[in-house]
């Protein structure tokens, strides 16, 4: 069943990037993260909803995210031409709250009082932005399915899988900050 229109509902899609792709970043998990994503940006745009994208302009000089680098660019899903965005936001930290121009203003500006929240990395930018946006007041749905992050190692020298860490960030997020889905459960 196809989403109804919704103009105060905008879909929040966070550093798709080619970048990570870079074997730097370690193991992921969740394939299915960008067929997920590429789910959830099509129904937004049939329903004509927002489309918020978020870039990541790193500002390290080793980094894939670098602008002007292969890596910054959004995945081509996203650049297609069929696909129209209403905002791109670019940033250089882990809140899209904290970017170019500024989300809350662009938001606000247009009544938009909720948000699903989807992209890369789940536990970085993802969680710091679903956080922010709870504390903000919005209204916010968080598809744990589209998203994913890397493993990581953790003070003590254990690796955490990234499994682990998609676990973590939905049980921080859930019934605080956001309610934490999936993509069937937001195109159902």
């Amino acid at each position: 069943m196809p989403l109804a229109p919704d103009p105060q509902h905008a879909l929040v899609v966070i550093d798709v990037q080619q970048g990570f792709d870079d074997p730097m970043w370690g193991r992921r998990d969740n394939p299915a993260c960008e067929a997920n994503i590429a789910l959830l940006v099509d129904a937004w745009r049939d329903a004509e909803r927002p489309v918020v994208l978020v870039r990541h302009d790193s500002t390290s000089p080793r980094s894939p995210l670098r602008p002007g680098q292969p890596g910054n660019d959004l995945r081509a899903f996203l650049t297609d031409p069929g696909i129209s965005v209403d905002v791109l936001i670019t940033k250089g930290v882990n809140s899209a709250f904290y970017g170019d121009p500024d989300l809350h203003a662009w938001l606000t500006e247009r009544g938009i009082t909720r948000l699903t929240i989807c992209g890369v990395t789940t536990n970085h930018c993802c969680e710091t932005t679903a956080r922010m946006a709870g504390n903000l007041g919005y209204d916010v749905t968080f598809v744990i399915d589209a998203t994913h992050t890397f493993d990581r190692v953790a003070p003590d020298g254990a690796v955490i899988s990234a499994e682990e860490i998609s676990r973590v960030t939905a049980a921080n997020l859930h019934g605080e900050f956001a309610t934490v889905v999936t993509t069937e459960d937001v195109l159902a």
